[in-house]
């Protein structure tokens, strides 16, 4: 029993930094506690949902590393990403309210005269490893140093394409504070974040940090870094109130009926930022299609168009079997379809959601062409025939 402590000892020794650390002792109590934990592992809203390939893992290899399916997965040319520089974001935004969506589901929020940061991921790959995993098909809009002081750091969860080591390293250097779901602050501690800064929340618990309230909401997810996967971390979606404003976060989710409770509590919401990227009839429980987001968003807003929705989650990582721009053309689908609107910057680009727009659809300068499996051909619209062709243009410079 002594030997096989001493190799469990060694083994861990040899983990890398990057999966973390468990929850243990007050915090671990604090977990179980939970009223989501049962069973020793977090429940999802909704039931029991599928975080594994469906079918064999066979099948889906054979999907994901087809040769002829890979390069549609990618940009086939440079993805126009906005240089962002520090006079974009120097001067406050004059409705109170900008959003500059980073690539994939990181998000600088400035709202209220505060600077919120959601998951922020800076690396090269989105893995514990340096030399393996999905690597960034895009570079960053500037470096992180460059960003300049943030209130608050948002985590949704424990996933290496939501929590990223060497960002958190370099946050922890800063006085910024982290809300993170419970058992997330483990991780944070484990690399450099002093307690005293983690404020660690269970589903509809709240923190008020300066103006803002900050309340940790239901999503339909899962958990884990390391070669278990222990369940012992919570996944949340994310709303952040100010004085004026109100947006959310949803972090990664599948569609469940909870964004219409979520919406009634907290919203409505002037922005909503909605993970529609990654999804695969491999994993309907955990990730959402354009369709289903643009369902998620109607649910906040009460049902009825509301706000601007911000598509996440997509452009950044190849992780799923989807055509790379496909996420992009079929939310411009959904937003048209229920007379909705949706920002569509490129990574990097500051827009106040009660301004102009970013609709141009960017990315079809860097992919195949994507089909539009539920419209007709789109018709070609003069200028006097559309009332986005001004945005569009705006859009381009």
């Amino acid at each position: 029993m002594t030997g096989f402590r001493s190799l469990s000892s060694v083994l861990r020794a040899l983990e890398p930094a990057a999966f973390g650390a468990e929850p243990t002792g007050e915090r671990m109590a604090r977990i179980r506690r939970s009223p989501h934990f049962k069973d020793g592992v977090f429940q999802n809203p909704g039931g029991v949902a599928r975080t594994r390939p469906s079918g064999s893992m066979l099948e889906f290899a054979k999907v994901f590393f087809a040769k002829d399916e890979r390069p549609r997965r990618s940009p086939r040319g440079t993805v126009p990403v906005h240089a962002t520089t520090l006079a974009d974001l120097a001067h406050p935004p004059a409705t109170g309210l900008r959003i500059t969506w980073m690539g994939h589901s990181s998000v600088l929020a400035e709202i209220d005269g505060h600077r919120v940061l959601f998951d922020p991921v800076w690396g090269e790959r989105c893995s514990p490893f340096s030399f393996a995993g999905p690597k960034r098909l895009h570079p960053v809009p500037l470096p992180l140093a460059a960003l300049g002081p943030v209130d608050v750091v948002v985590i949704s969860h424990d996933h290496y394409d939501h929590l990223d080591l060497p960002s958190i390293k370099a946050l922890a250097g800063t006085d910024t504070v982290f809300a993170v779901p419970l058992g997330v602050g483990a991780h944070l501690e484990h690399w450099g974040v002093s307690a005293d800064r983690l404020r660690e929340l269970d589903w509809h618990e709240s923190t008020k940090i300066g103006g803002l309230t900050l309340t940790a909401t239901p999503a339909r997810h899962f958990c884990g870094r390391g070669l278990r996967n222990t369940q012992h971390t919570l996944w949340a979606s994310w709303s952040v109130a100010g004085s004026e404003h109100r947006i959310y976060h949803s972090g990664d989710t599948g569609y469940f009926e909870g964004f219409k409770g979520i919406g009634a509590e907290y919203g409505p919401f002037d922005t909503t930022m909605i993970q529609l990227g990654a999804y695969s009839d491999f994993w309907p429980d955990i990730h959402m299609t354009p369709e289903e987001a643009m369902r998620a968003h109607l649910d906040l807003q009460g049902g009825k168009p509301h706000g601007v929705l911000l598509p996440i989650h997509w452009a950044t990582f190849n992780l799923a079997t989807h055509a790379w721009a496909e996420p992009g053309e079929w939310t411009r689908d959904a937003a048209d379809e229920v007379g909705q609107a949706a920002a569509f910057p490129r990574p990097g680009e500051p827009f106040e959601p009660a301004g102009l727009l970013p609709v141009q659809p960017w990315w079809r300068a860097a992919s195949a062409p994507i089909p539009h499996p539920w419209r007709g051909p789109e018709p070609v619209a003069t200028p006097e025939e559309s009332p986005r062709s001004d945005l569009d243009l705006a859009g381009d410079r």
